[in-house]
C-alpha cells in the first residue's frame, strides 16, 4: 500500500493557492527590489541627515526634516522644516491644482470622445487608432514639441492668435508666470485625454444593447438616456480610469520639468523634491519631501477607493 505523497493530502483549491503563490512569487521579489526597498529607504533617509555625500554615514535625527523648532534669544520661536517650508506649500497647491482641473477636462472630453468612437460610422477603427496618437508620443517628446509651438518669437500659437486677432503681441506662455500653468494643463489635456477615452470606451462597450434598443423604443429622449443608463452603467470604469490618471497627475514630473523649468508657477512636489534631492545637496530633506508625497497620494487613494465604494453600494444613501 503506497504512501500519499504531500500534495494528495491538500485540496484542489490549497493546491492551486500554493502554485499561484509559486508563480507569483518571482513578480514579487522584483517589485520589492525596484519598489519597496526604494520606498523604504527614502522613508529612512527622511529621518537622518544624510547628503549625496555621506549616503552611508548620516545620523539620526529624527523629525527635523519635517518639523523642529529652536528658542532664539530674543525668546521667539523659530520653525523650520518641510511642513512650515512656503515652497513646499506652494508646490503643494500647484500640483492639487494641476490634478483637479487636468482631471477634470480630461474626464469630460475623453466621455465625449469615447461616445463619438463608440458610435458606429465608416471609419472608425482609422479614427479610433488617430486618436491615440498624442498619448503615445513619449513625454519628453511632447513637452519639446509644445515648447516649440508655444516660444514667443518662433512659435506657431503667437502666430495663429494673432492672425486671428485674439492677441495684440506675442506672449511667452511657458516663461510667463500668469500663463505657465495654463501651458502645462493644456499640453497634458492634449496628451492625456485620449487615455481617458479609451478606458471609458471599454466601459462603453461593456453595455448591452438591448437596453439602448428597448429606451429608442418607450421614446426616451437622447439626453436621459445619457444621464440614466450611459453614465450610471460606465461609472465604474470611469471611477478605474479617474484614479489611475489623478495618480499620474499627482506625481507630475517631466512635463513641468521639461516644460517650463525653473518656474515657480508650476512647480509641483516632485519637482521640488527632486531638486532638494539632487540640485540643492539637501538629499534628506528631498526624501522627506518624497514621503509626504507618497503619504498625501495613498491618502488620496484610500479615500477615494472608500467613497467610491460607498457610493456604488448605495451606503451613502442611508
Amino acid at each position: 500500500m503506497s504512501t500519499p505523497t504531500k500534495n494528495e493530502g491538500l485540496s484542489l483549491q490549497q493546491q492551486r493557492a500554493r502554485a499561484a503563490f509559486w508563480f507569483l512569487a518571482p513578480m514579487l521579489i522584483a517589485l520589492f527590489v525596484v519598489a519597496a526597498w526604494p520606498l523604504l529607504r527614502s522613508i529612512y533617509f527622511s529621518f537622518t541627515n544624510t547628503s549625496l555625500t555621506s549616503l552611508y554615514t548620516g545620523e539620526w535625527v529624527g523629525f527635523d526634516n519635517y518639523l523642529t523648532w529652536r528658542e532664539l534669544k530674543s525668546g521667539r520661536i523659530l520653525w523650520k522644516g518641510t511642513l512650515v517650508d512656503p515652497t513646499w506649500w506652494t508646490a503643494v497647491w500647484n500640483t492639487v491644482k494641476f490634478a483637479v482641473v487636468s482631471v477634470t477636462f480630461e474626464t469630460i472630453l475623453g466621455l465625449m470622445v469615447a461616445l463619438v468612437l463608440h458610435a458606429n460610422f465608416k471609419g472608425r477603427g482609422w479614427v479610433r487608432a488617430a486618436i491615440l496618437i498624442p498619448w503615445a508620443i513619449p513625454t519628453i517628446v511632447s513637452a519639446k514639441m509644445w515648447g516649440w509651438m508655444l516660444n514667443d518669437q518662433f512659435g506657431i500659437i503667437n502666430d495663429m492668435l494673432l492672425n486671428l486677432g485674439l492677441i495684440d503681441r506675442k506672449i511667452a506662455w511657458t516663461a510667463n508666470v500668469d500663463t505657465a500653468m495654463l501651458s502645462v494643463l493644456v499640453v497634458d489635456i492634449w496628451k492625456t485625454t485620449p487615455f481617458m477615452a479609451l478606458l471609458c470606451l471599454a466601459g462603453l462597450q461593456m453595455i448591452p444593447g438591448d437596453i439602448y434598443e428597448a429606451a429608442k423604443i418607450d421614446g426616451v429622449h437622447p439626453v436621459k438616456v445619457f444621464f440614466k443608463i450611459t453614465l450610471p452603467l460606465v461609472r465604474p470604469a470611469l471611477m478605474v480610469a479617474v484614479i489611475f490618471r489623478m495618480l499620474d497627475a499627482l506625481r507630475i514630473f517631466d512635463l513641468v520639468y521639461v516644460l517650463t523649468p525653473k518656474s515657480a508657477a508650476t512647480k509641483t512636489m516632485s519637482v521640488v523634491s527632486r531638486e532638494n534631492l539632487i540640485e540643492f545637496d539637501k538629499f534628506a530633506y528631498g526624501s522627506a519631501q518624497s514621503t509626504l508625497l507618497f503619504a498625501f497620494i495613498a491618502l488620496f487613494v484610500v479615500l477615494y477607493i472608500w467613497l467610491g465604494k460607498v457610493n456604488l453600494t448605495g451606503e451613502g444613501n442611508r
